[in-house]
């Protein structure tokens, strides 16, 4: 980890099928790939595990002063609008020392919804 980077991790919903997360894993692998020096973690909100809280244990054990959050929502419902948060403020209360950073779910980024146009159109 590049103490100099956020973390980041990619949260979905989650699924009871395990083909579900190829998606979201496959952007955290291409993340990866685009920026080595940074630590990507997918985590779930329910029925895929890790949760958020997990799947942050050990890298802040390790001292991570910095995670961005990013919800990989294509529409904005309760669990982006209420759960997360919830979830987030937890992480704030346990671990004032660490800021995180929750972004807005990536169906709201006009870059997306161009993209999701730009495939429908053929």
């Amino acid at each position: 980890m590049n103490p100099a980077s956020p973390a980041i991790v990619l949260f979905g919903h989650g699924s009871r099928d395990p083909l579900w997360r190829r998606p979201i894993e496959a952007v955290a692998e291409r993340l990866r790939a685009q920026h080595p020096d940074t630590t990507v973690l997918c985590a779930y909100l329910e029925l895929t595990p890790p949760d958020l809280a997990t799947a942050l244990e050990p890298l802040l054990a390790s001292g991570c002063s910095a995670v961005r959050i990013v919800p990989m929502f294509l529409g904005v419902g309760r669990h982006a609008r209420e759960d997360l948060p919830g979830l987030v403020d937890a992480l704030r209360r346990d671990h004032p020392g660490v800021r995180f950073d929750l972004q807005p779910a990536v169906g709201e980024d006009d870059r997306l919804l161009d993209l999701l146009a730009h495939i429908a159109a053929g």
